[in-house]
Parts: C-alpha cells; sequence; structure tokens
C-alpha cells in the first residue's frame, strides 16, 4: 500500500508570500492503493452519518469552501460527501460568476444570502475567493480591491466562527500536464463534455499568473480560527480520501458525536402501534 499524508502541512500557508510554501512545491506524487482507498472511503461514509445526525441533534452549523485548480476533482469530492448526508442538512452552492445584480452589490453580499441555518453544511464549490482568483487575473475589478479584500474575507470568516459556525477550506492543486489528460477524458466522454469549455483552455494560457493570484491567496487567508487544508490531487482517490478526512475532523472537532436516545414520547407512540396489531 502506498498511501502518504500531504507532504506539506497546511500550518505552512501563512508563513507569509515571500517564506511560506508554494503550490509548485507539493509533492504531486501523493497517492493511495485501490484497497487502501475502498476502505477509507467506508470509514468516511460512516463518519460523515455519525456527523450528520450531531448536527442535526445539536444545531450545529458549518461552512465547506472547496476552490482549487479546473479539472483537481472538487465536484467529484463534493457528490462523495453529499451522497451520504441527507440533503435537508446540506446545501451545495455552486457559485459562478457574479450576475449583473450581484455586481451591483458588495461581492460578499450573494454569499451572506447562502450562509448555513441551525442544523445544516453548506458546501461552497468556489466561493468569495473569486475575488482574489479570477477577478484579479482577469481584472475584474482594480488592484486596490483585490488587495482589500483580503482582509475584508478574514474578517468575514471570523464573523462566521465568532458566532459559532464552522468554516473549513480545502484547495485541490493538479499539475497541467494531468489538467490536460483530464481534459482529454472529459473531450471523449459523451456524459462529461459539457464540463469542458473554451474557458478552461483560455485558463491554461494564464497559469502562472493563476498560481501566483493562489499562492497569495493561501498566504493571507490561512488564519487560525480557518485554515487551509491544501492537497496534491493529481490522483483523485488520494485527494478525495484527504480532502473528506480533513473535512470530517473538522467537523466533528468540538461535537458530541453520540447518537442521541431514542424520543420516549415516540417510543411510547410505537408501543401502542404495536400492541394494536
Amino acid at each position: 500500500m502506498c498511501h502518504r499524508r500531504n507532504a506539506v502541512p497546511p500550518s505552512r500557508w501563512n508563513e507569509g508570500e515571500e517564506t511560506g510554501m508554494k503550490l509548485e512545491q507539493l509533492d504531486m506524487s501523493a497517492r493511495i492503493d485501490g484497497d487502501a482507498y475502498d476502505e477509507r472511503m467506508a470509514e468516511l461514509t460512516t463518519r460523515f452519518l455519525a456527523i450528520h445526525q450531531a448536527y442535526l441533534f445539536h444545531h450545529r452549523k458549518a461552512v465547506i469552501v472547496f476552490e482549487g485548480w479546473d479539472a483537481a476533482g472538487k465536484g467529484g469530492t463534493i457528490r462523495r460527501m453529499s451522497s451520504v448526508i441527507d440533503p435537508r442538512g446540506l446545501k451545495v452552492w455552486p457559485i459562478g460568476a457574479p450576475g449583473e445584480e450581484d455586481r451591483t452589490r458588495h461581492y460578499l453580499a450573494r454569499f451572506f444570502e447562502r450562509l448555513p441555518q441551525a442544523s445544516e453544511i453548506a458546501v461552497f464549490d468556489r466561493s468569495w475567493y473569486g475575488r482574489v482568483l479570477v477577478e484579479r487575473v482577469e481584472e475584474f475589478t482594480d488592484e486596490k480591491a483585490w488587495r482589500r479584500a483580503y482582509g475584508e474575507i478574514n474578517a468575514f470568516e471570523a464573523m462566521l466562527t465568532d458566532a459559532g459556525t464552522k468554516v473549513i477550506k480545502t484547495f485541490l492543486y493538479i499539475d497541467p500536464d494531468e489538467q490536460l489528460k483530464r481534459f482529454e477524458k472529459r473531450l471523449e466522454d459523451p456524459l462529461k463534455r459539457w464540463k469542458l469549455t473554451y474557458e478552461d483552455f483560455r485558463n491554461r494560457e494564464k497559469w502562472d499568473e493563476y498560481l501566483a493570484a493562489a499562492n497569495d491567496m493561501l498566504a493571507r487567508t490561512d488564519t487560525a480560527n480557518a485554515p487551509w487544508h491544501v492537497v496534491p490531487a493529481n490522483q483523485k482517490k488520494y485527494a478525495r480520501v484527504s480532502a473528506l478526512t480533513h473535512i470530517a475532523d473538522k467537523l466533528s472537532e468540538g461535537v458530541d458525536l453520540t447518537p442521541p436516545p431514542p424520543d420516549p414520547a415516540i417510543e411510547e407512540r410505537f408501543r401502542k402501534e404495536s400492541a394494536g396489531r
């Protein structure tokens, strides 16, 4: 079995953009074999079931942020989690470019509207970090605005965690060769071609610019209350296990996962129904 954890601990990302680690320094050879993957995923399924009932019973709430490279496996990882948790307790928000109305408001406004209620987990497939990634690289906003956004985002996340909402952030990274292989597979698969757009290829032309923006983002927004978990995702199975294990660990922190006892009133009603058969 070959199973290595992330070679770069997430805590390294907050050492500053000049001295901290960079995405290009990740160990992209990280792998997990098929048997170990199946075992870990089975364990994670059980863990997420326990987490789900605990969040419902204790009225906890959490925000899970997925960022990363195109075709890095964000969607597949989210599907593995959402297939376990009842949709009444989990909301998945795929985030695209802001609409015309959104552009007239503060960029965080549309995210406030999607924050979880008590007993809910909200998953953002891309997020407010678009301000310092796409909007920075494509010059959709001016430099003063995206530089100011680092502090605004940190304050936003601190506000959430101070109010009792967990904020869990995962970034998936793949190298250019692996991305091109995945683009090819999408192109050849009639059921997955819809995932591939001309924009995906155009973004590759600005790989270094996106890399610089992502490295700055990780360095400036890796905080004690909302740290980044960065995953080398050249192998999808490894990336899923790494990301989902981290999410399960963070969701479980400080939460009693013991299943609640049966409701006495429901037990009594069941006995009455059973006696009448």
